[in-house]
């Protein structure tokens, strides 16, 4: 397809890119609609409402990039409908992977730490309540001296088990509704009117009378985008593995969510706009690898901001024993040190396309 979209007109390749993500759409529609309510059926649904998602943030973007080129009306009308759509059924998944992120980090905190390096599977969540009712083993001298500063693992598991439990029936009422309210949308008119949309495109875009605007400037300006918001961010701060400063910053009182994480959420998201306007260009051409580095830490960056934001209200509960609060904070600190690490991990990638990029 590479080879073709030099061939074709900006609005030929426009279209073209637009229908196959319009047939991906209906295609995991279809899957999702056909799966059955068996484990195995549940998956399956969970895969076609990616794939669903993925296609209608893709055709959302891209109506966005190259709106010039496409019929106003329409492009206005769809957009926002798409992007209720993605968000609406993100989560469900965003919910369960944050109770998984979670637990997992609390098992990883209030476990000793073995005498030699090792990586293990990921816990289950029955493993991880079992290893919490069982109290810590005791350690020797040469034991504590390995560990270091480290807070003992003992202090920290008495309030690991509930400090989970609250995590788990906040995370998991949260995902009961997000499921209710991804099951609405798929019966609303609202949806189907989505759905009718995307399927006269799958067939036929509305473009604006004789197009000729080229495709090059309009990515090159999702692109310029793109770079001033990164020139906004604290790189050269980011480029230290242990930031405390900004760690300080992210165990403020402040209910709201972190405002130095608003830059590089924006940031993520004209990543994932020029990102999308490299396919429209590219066809079936591989990925960038610095790209999609740069995208995968991002992203990494949101899921620990989110689950710190997660560990911080579940602090703020009325009520709660002291040991769950702490174990709480210290999980709250945890994430917010994977929030650093993804910074450090973006920093990395996106210097190195800066500088290999031709």
């Amino acid at each position: 397809m590479a080879q073709q979209h030099h061939e074709m007109t900006a609005g030929e390749a426009l279209s073209v890119y637009l229908q196959d993500q319009a047939t991906e759409f209906l295609r995991s529609l279809r899957l999702h609609r056909e799966s059955s309510t068996d484990a195995q059926g549940a998956e399956e649904s969970l895969a076609a409402a990616r794939s669903l998602r993925g296609a209608a943030r893709r055709v959302g973007a891209t109506l966005h990039t190259f709106r010039p080129l496409l019929d106003q009306e329409w492009t206005e009308g769809l957009r926002p409908e798409l992007a209720w759509l993605s968000g609406t059924l993100a989560r469900e998944h965003a919910y369960a992977a944050r109770l998984d992120r979670l637990l997992g980090a609390l098992h990883r905190l209030s476990t000793p730490a073995p005498a030699v390096p090792a990586t293990p599977a990921a816990p289950s969540r029955a493993s991880v309540r079992e290893s919490w009712a069982q109290p810590p083993a005791p350690r020797t001298g040469e034991a504590r001296a390995r560990q270091g500063t480290r807070k003992p693992a003992g202090q920290l598991a008495v309030g690991a088990a509930k400090a989970a439990a609250l995590l788990e029936r906040q995370l998991t009422l949260a995902r009961t509704r997000a499921h209710s309210a991804a099951l609405q949308a798929f019966g609303s008119s609202r949806f189907h009117a989505v759905a009718d949309s995307v399927a006269v495109m799958a067939s036929d875009v509305p473009l604006r009378p004789a197009p000729d605007t080229d495709l090059k400037p309009l990515a090159a300006l999702a692109e310029a985008h793109l770079t001033e918001a990164v020139a906004a961010l604290p790189l050269l701060r980011a480029g230290h593995p242990y930031n405390a400063e900004a760690l300080v910053h992210g165990l403020a009182a402040d209910t709201a969510p972190e405002a130095q994480d608003a830059p590089w959420l924006k940031v993520r998201s004209l990543l994932r706009l020029h990102r999308y306007a490299q396919e429209v260009l590219l066809g079936d051409a591989p990925p960038d690898a610095r790209l999609t580095a740069a995208g995968t830490a991002l992203n990494r960056h949101r899921e620990a901001a989110e689950a710190a934001a997660a560990a911080a209200s579940a602090a703020r509960t009325p009520r709660i024993a002291p040991a769950t609060a702490y174990a709480l904070g210290v999980l709250h600190a945890d994430q917010r040190h994977e929030v650093e690490a993804a910074r450090f991990a973006f920093q990395q990638a996106w210097l190195r396309e800066a500088v290999t990029a031709p």
